[in-house]
C-alpha cells in the first residue's frame, strides 16, 4: 500500500498579496494588447499616427482640372496635416512614404502596422467618374473637368479589424470639416458603375468602403479623407490655397484629439 500524499489546504490570498498579484496581471494584459494604440493609452506625446500622402510620384492618382497631379495636392495637405497634429501635441506623427515610393495601398498599411502606429490616416483628393468629364483648354492644353459635384467625403473600412473605432473616428473629422464650414459630396453614392458606396453617415459625409486595401489591410483604425474634388474648377482654386489646407488640417487635428479624448484607459 502506498502511503497517503497529505492534502494540500488552500490558504486564503493576504490582501497586499492580492493587490500585487493584480497588479501583475493588469500590467501583463496591457501589454498583450496590439500596437501603440493600447498600449499608449491614446497619450498625445506617446500616440504614434501615420500619415499617408496617397499615390507617389510615379502614380499620381487623379489629374486636376488645371493638369496638376493629385499626388502634389495629397502630400502638401498631409504635410500641413502632420504640422497641425504636431501642434496639438502628437509630436510622433510620421508620413509612411516620405520619399513617394509610390507604394501599393496594402504596403503603406505594412508600413503603419511595422511602426505600431496606434492610428492611421490617408490623404487623398477626389475626381468623378469619366462620363461627367468636360474638356476645356488650360494654357494651351485640353485638360478635364466636372463642376457638378465638390465637397470632402471620409471612407472606412469594415474589414478592418478596428472598424467600430475607425468610424467613430470618420464621424469626427467629418463633424470638425462641417463645423469648419465646409460641406461633402454625395455622388460617391450614386447608383452607377464605379460608385455605389454605402453613405453611412448622411449628416457629415461618412462611407463605407470595405475594398480600400490601405484601410483594411492595417492592424489599427484606419481613416481615408478625400479633402475635396480637384476636377471641379471653383474648388481646385480652394484646395491649392493655403487657407483651405489649414482649415481641413485644423479639423483634423480637432477631430483626432477629440477621437483620442475618448479612449484614454
Amino acid at each position: 500500500m502506498r502511503a497517503m500524499t497529505p492534502r494540500c489546504r488552500s490558504t486564503p490570498m493576504r490582501p497586499a498579496r492580492a493587490v500585487v498579484t493584480l497588479v501583475v496581471l493588469g500590467l501583463l494584459m496591457l501589454a498583450a494588447l496590439p500596437d501603440g494604440f493600447a498600449r499608449a493609452g491614446c497619450s498625445p506625446r506617446d500616440f504614434v499616427i501615420a500619415l499617408d500622402a496617397g499615390h507617389g510620384p510615379k502614380i499620381p492618382g487623379a489629374t486636376s482640372a488645371t493638369g496638376v497631379a493629385e499626388y502634389d495636392y495629397n502630400l502638401q495637405l498631409a504635410g500641413r496635416v502632420k504640422d497641425a497634429l504636431a501642434a496639438a501635441g502628437f509630436s510622433r506623427a510620421f508620413l509612411v512614404d516620405p520619399a513617394g515610393q509610390s507604394l501599393p495601398p496594402a504596403d503603406r498599411a505594412k508600413r503603419a502596422n511595422a511602426a505600431k502606429a496606434g492610428l492611421l490616416l490617408s490623404i487623398h483628393h477626389d475626381s468623378v467618374q469619366p462620363q461627367f468629364l468636360e474638356s476645356w483648354i488650360v494654357q494651351g492644353r485640353k485638360q478635364r473637368y466636372c463642376d457638378q459635384f465638390a465637397g470632402y467625403s471620409v471612407f472606412y473600412s469594415g474589414r478592418n479589424d478596428k472598424a467600430a473605432a475607425s468610424l467613430a473616428l470618420a464621424r469626427l473629422i467629418g463633424g470638425e470639416l462641417q463645423a469648419a464650414g465646409l460641406s461633402f459630396t454625395r455622388h460617391h453614392a450614386a447608383d452607377i458603375p464605379g460608385e455605389r458606396r454605402p453613405l453611412v453617415d448622411d449628416t457629415v459625409g461618412v462611407y463605407r468602403y470595405d475594398g480600400l486595401a490601405v484601410l483594411h489591410a492595417a492592424n489599427m483604425p484606419a481613416v481615408l479623407l478625400e479633402a475635396g474634388v480637384i476636377v471641379h474648377r471653383a474648388e481646385e482654386a480652394e484646395l491649392s490655397g493655403a487657407a483651405r489646407q489649414q482649415t481641413t488640417a485644423t479639423a483634423v487635428a480637432k477631430a483626432v484629439t477629440a477621437w483620442c479624448a475618448d479612449r484614454k484607459p
